[in-house]
């Protein structure tokens, strides 16, 4: 199982509908996003997608009202973190900020998902992956990129735009 991974794009809809080809391209089963998503009409292009959305909500996501109403709408899980996921026998956490995860015991989650910080990671810490994908609402042509992580092997992909 494959798994898009997206985080912070703050309403830019132009970059979002570039994501949502770019994932649709790839084939991913399920997207994940870690927050910051701002406004609703960025849901609305998400809707796009061809495979289903999950996330939780950002420290911008002040809009909670049309936020929900559009991820009702739309058939998508949102909620504030941590959003715990079982899929393909591997345990999944998503926060947006990172200084979430020093509150979750290390050894419970293979894949650890957050955004805020604009910036790319994938490192180990005990058995636990740690990702995010970085920058996907900046206006530099080729410095934004959403990420994929195969869940079988827990091997993850930058997709730059």
């Amino acid at each position: 199982m494959k798994i898009g991974v997206v985080s912070d794009t703050h309403n830019n809809l132009g970059n979002v509908r570039e994501i949502v080809r770019l994932f649709n391209a790839a084939g991913v089963d399920r997207v994940v996003h870690t927050g910051d998503i701002t406004n609703a009409k960025t849901l609305d292009v998400l809707a796009g997608l061809e495979a289903p959305l999950y996330g939780v909500y950002g420290n911008n996501d002040v809009e909670r009202e049309t936020l929900d109403a559009s991820a009702v709408r739309h058939a998508f899980v949102f909620r504030d973190p941590p959003l715990e996921l079982d899929w393909a026998g591997r345990r999944i956490v998503v926060v947006h900020d990172p200084r979430d995860l020093r509150h979750l015991p290390d050894s419970e989650h293979h894949l650890a998902l957050h955004g805020h910080t604009h910036m790319a990671r994938c490192e180990r810490q005990q058995q636990t992956l740690i990702f995010n994908p970085g920058e996907c609402a900046g206006h530099m042509k080729g410095y934004n990129a959403v990420g994929v992580v195969d869940l079988v092997t827990l091997d993850t992909t930058l997709l730059k735009f």
